[in-house]
């Protein structure tokens, strides 16, 4: 190859100008620290009105903890299902770049009104002392905010991780070992900007007025908005491939309509086109022997040209067949995170409820709010994806050979694993919590005399379940997703998420058939319920989750990019 081809990228990746992206000019480590830059403002937002919700709902809206935990996670459900629309978006029509700028204004928007609902006069409700009287029209504008939101986060969370990994040359070998590293870094990132929100602004918002710690991450939206647009020349762009719906659906009923058709045994006769993309801004796949059923849709027969121009609906290419056939095996995986998920969701509910019981002071004059404890989560993650990049991958790869230390379904397999203890310890303070509630008669008491530090453990494993689970399925889905559908199946991935979620709220509401004389497993007053029920619930569901897990794990077969 000669030295003036070595300039530019070999992945098809273009600049903010739409030519050929430079390597010395764009991408790398330079581009992304734009991006992780943005996505720490990005996350301190998020997690600076959503870490503290459910304690808003309670005061402010008057809800019970049941139905404000439900309210909670079913919007923290939808942040994770908007992500489709972005993606579709981004892989259709405008790219990862111009999706997420979009999709920011609007979530800087439901972040304005958001801090308006809560700091006017006429929109934030009135209080009578601890008691608070909201009106159906200030409920509504809070929810209008809260879901202007997560249609915002949907279109960025899809986009910002992918456009950061497009940031390295898949085709250069050292960029692509340097990309290996950007994904535990993107979630350092993540959690710094969590563990100020857990800890700053949930203490701002308890302490200080629900007005300035939802203005402050406001303020912090705007800033990332500003960081991202910095980096703009900077960056590389995948050209969007045009709508992955289409071309899936083109394969289904191209296989259908060959239903009688035999696939021949040589497989260079199935239909590809030549050059080095099949799809626009995508790499060709290889030919597998998997879900041969749709091979059909590969095999040229008379019909499938109409005068002078092929009919997509009757001949696909084999890299567009193979594009449907990933997406297949990535749905195994896929389910098995939704209970993960279900676990994850607690840290913003149950856990939160369950911190509210217990003593919250350090030292006589201050008092730590429970949602506080999630700042406990963001350092698990803070400390171990460092440690697991520099010290764990380079001394695992001595024994498995892998580049990566561990595989992809390794990884997130270790994660699953910490779910389990994390549900086993909130479950096993839960039942010590209640023991002391009954032997000393404290039924009545709001917090109970057991430091809400013994709650840090459950918080710490969900951390270390992220580093490995959450961070491991982002990689995992980026990897195993064709060129041109890695927005789509990182947000696929992410519904899981919004799964887990609303089978949480699901949990939670058939714990009410546990009623009796009042109170259930997770009552208004917890000092009468049961909440050691619902973790062990959650721990057994895990537990049977991981041993479908690792089934599905040893079947999977890994994509692979047909040579150039």
């Amino acid at each position: 190859m000669a030295k003036s081809d070595n300039i530019y990228t070999g992945d098809g990746t273009v600049d903010i100008n739409k030519k050929p992206a430079n390597k010395e000019k764009t991408g790398n480590w330079k581009a992304c620290s734009f991006i992780l830059v943005n996505e720490c403002f990005e996350r301190l937002a998020y997690y600076g009105m959503g870490a503290n919700l459910v304690n808003y709902l309670g005061e402010r809206l008057d809800q019970g903890n049941v139905a404000a935990s439900n309210n909670v996670m079913n919007w923290s459900g939808t942040c994770y299902f908007t992500p489709l629309i972005g993606a579709f978006v981004a892989d259709t029509y405008l790219g990862r770049y111009w999706t997420t700028a979009i999709f920011s204004i609007i979530y800087l928007s439901g972040m304005t009104l958001l801090t308006l609902s809560s700091s006017i006069p006429g929109l934030k409700p009135w209080c009578d002392g601890d008691v608070c009287h909201p009106t159906q029209g200030q409920v509504a504008v809070f929810f209008v905010a809260l879901y202007l939101i997560a249609l915002g986060s949907g279109g960025i969370k899809p986009c910002v991780s992918s456009f950061g990994a497009d940031q390295f040359d898949e085709t250069d070998e050292v960029e692509r070992k340097k990309k290996r590293s950007f994904y535990n870094w993107f979630y350092f990132s993540i959690n710094m900007g969590g563990l100020v929100a857990s800890s700053v602004l949930v203490w701002i918002q308890m302490n200080v007025g629900w007005d300035w710690g939802f203005g402050i991450p406001t303020a912090a939206m705007a800033v990332s908005i500003v960081f991202f647009c910095a980096g703009s020349r900077t960056y590389r762009l995948q050209k969007p491939g045009g709508s992955p719906l289409t071309r899936i659906c083109q394969v289904i009923v191209a296989s259908f309509r060959k239903f009688n058709v035999k696939v021949p045994t040589d497989q260079s006769l199935l239909y590809e086109t030549d050059g080095n993309e099949s799809i626009r801004g995508s790499r060709k796949l290889e030919h597998t022997d998997k879900l041969k059923f749709f091979d059909k849709a590969a095999v040229v027969a008379q019909n499938d040209y109409v005068g002078e121009s092929l009919n997509s609906w009757s001949l696909c290419t084999v890299t567009q067949v193979e594009e449907l056939k990933s997406v297949i095996g990535l749905l195994p995986v896929w389910a098995t995170g939704i209970v993960f998920a279900a676990v994850f969701s607690q840290m913003n509910s149950t856990f939160v409820l369950q911190g509210n019981t217990m003593d919250q002071h350090m030292g006589p004059n201050f008092k730590i709010p429970s949602a506080s404890l999630s700042l406990f989560n963001n350092l698990g993650v803070i400390f171990c994806a460092p440690f697991y990049d520099k010290i764990t991958v380079p001394f695992a790869r001595k024994f498995t050979g892998n580049e990566r230390g561990f595989t992809t379904l390794q990884r997130m397999g270790i994660g699953l694993v910490l779910s389990i203890f994390a549900m086993l310890s909130a479950g096993i303070l839960e039942v010590v919590r209640l023991q002391i509630v009954q032997e000393n008669n404290y039924y009545d008491l709001e917090s109970i005399p057991v430091s809400i530090f013994w709650q840090v453990p459950e918080y710490l494993l969900v951390g270390c379940a992220q580093v490995f689970t959450l961070v491991g399925q982002t990689e995992f889905f980026y990897d195993q997703a064709p060129d041109a559908m890695r927005s789509m199946c990182s947000a696929f991935s992410l519904t899981s998420l919004a799964l887990g979620s609303y089978l949480s709220t699901v949990l939670v509401t058939v714990t009410k058939i546990t009623t009796r004389d009042g109170n259930g497993w997770i009552p208004d007053n917890l000092n009468k319920g049961h909440l050691d029920y619902f973790f062990w619930l959650l721990a057994i569901l895990s537990m049977l989750n991981f041993i479908v897990y690792l089934w599905i794990a040893r079947s999977y077969t890994y994509k692979k990019v047909a040579e150039q």
